[in-house]
Order: structure tokens, then sequence, then C-alpha cells
């Protein structure tokens, strides 16, 4: 069967590793052209790579998207070269976990740029850049810190429950376009950026409290973001999908 996603094109912040990768080649192995950006071109590079060593089409874009001008300029250079733009998946995130009396303007301003402004400049660069009668997909990766945040986590957990309110208020602006609006919201997955917050305990009381017995991969993630990507979700609009096997919607303990 063939996917809905083939010939379509999708545009992914922070694609240089984890969840950002693993959308960036699923999307591909299912026949979109990959808009690949990162901050570091070494990063854009190896997903680029990873991409077209599997078969898939992938366009590099080494850009900083926590400004209005480099959210904009990656996005219509992704549609200008590939022709169009029908996905949009805001994941770049900077993370930094702190008690309250040690949170700094500095770490504050930084977490807000690229994890909360960017996901604006995103919906609104990709609103520009999508087909008026076709419409498109913005899919914005949340937590599930939005809806239950942990210790030490003020700033990210406000920055994630402020893009599930983004979402929900872009769907309302945007759906008239045809254009969907949806967010995920991610479980504890281990990725190169979250590994320094991980331990082995902290993991194992996870899984304990999980129903699925595990804890999520950045494959999970990808999946999910793809389907909502897709055709499949096309009644799908202003929803928050919850990716963590059911933790925080049970009590195990």
């Amino acid at each position: 069967m063939t996917s809905s996603l083939a010939g379509r094109v999708a545009f992914i912040s922070g694609a240089g590793h984890g969840i950002g990768k693993a959308t960036a080649l699923a999307m591909a192995r299912l026949g979109a052209t990959v808009g690949v950006n990162d901050l570091k071109e070494d990063f854009v590079q190896e997903t680029v790579d990873a991409v077209r060593a599997a078969g898939g089409h992938a366009i590099g874009l080494a850009q900083d998207v926590s400004t209005r001008e480099g959210m904009r300029s990656a996005v219509l250079r992704l549609a200008s070269e590939a022709g169009r733009l029908d996905i949009h998946v805001n994941n770049a995130a900077w993370v930094r976990y702190q008690p309250l009396a040690e949170i700094t303007p500095e770490v504050m301003d930084r977490m807000v740029d690229i994890g909360f402004k960017s996901v604006i400049w995103g919906i609104q660069a990709a609103a520009e850049a999508m087909d008026p009668q076709r419409g498109g997909s913005i899919i914005n990766v949340a937590s599930i810190a939005a809806v239950r945040p942990a210790a030490r986590s003020i700033v990210y957990s406000g920055i994630k429950a402020g893009v599930v309110g983004i979402t929900r208020a872009a769907a309302a602006d945007l759906g008239a376009r045809n254009i969907r609006v949806n967010a995920v919201a991610p479980g504890a997955v281990p990725t190169e950026g979250t590994a320094k917050h991980r331990d082995a305990e902290r993991d194992a009381k996870r899984i304990s409290r999980t129903p699925l017995g595990r804890l999520g991969t950045v494959e999970d993630i990808a999946d999910a973001i793809c389907f909502l990507a897709g055709d499949e979700s096309r009644f799908i609009n202003a929803d928050l999908l919850l990716l963590d096997g059911g933790a925080s919607q049970t009590n195990l303990g």
C-alpha cells in the first residue's frame, strides 16, 4: 500500500539527532522529501547522509530557527528547492532542569527562544509556505511534562504547556485553510540529549510505572508523528497525543 506521505515535503527542526533524526528517517522511508534542520552543520549532514544511505531524499538546512528570520529562511528555502511544503515538525529544544532559586535569565531566555518562540515562528513560516488549497499538517513536539511536571522543571514544563496552548490556538486559526495542527507529548525517551538527566535507578522506576513495561524509543515517537502528518489522521486537529505507554493515565504506584 502506498504511503500518504509519498511525494510530500516535510520540514523537521532539531533533526540532527534524537526524535528529530528518527522522524526524518521514518518520513523518508515513507516516501517524503525531508528538510533536515539543526543549528550545527555536522549534525545536519549526519542525518542527511543517513537518509540518503537508506535511499531517501533529504535537503540539509543548517540554520538557527530560534529567530523569526532564521526559521522563515529555512522553511522557504526548503519549499523553493523541493517545490512545496506539506508537513512541518517543530521539534527543536534546548533543555536545562534547575531548582527554582537557580533559574537564571540567560538559561530561561535560551530555552524560551528555542523551545517556545521557534514553535510560533515555525507555524507562521509553514502557514506562509503551504499551498492554500492543499493545506498541510503541523506537528509540535511537546512533552508529558506539559500535563505531569516533575521537580526542577518549572521552565521546561511551562514551555511545553505553552506549546500545547500554541497548538490548539493555531489549529483554530488555520483550520479554514485545511492546515491541521497537533502535538505529541513523549514521556521518558532515551536520546543523546536526555542522557545526562537519566540513570538506571530512575529508568527502572519509570518502567515500573508504565503499563507497557518499557521506556519509549525515538522510533515510537517518530511513527506517531508520521501518523499525524498523513491522511490517516485527516480529521484529527488541535489534539495532544500522549506517548508514554500509559504511565501518565494510570497509577501503578
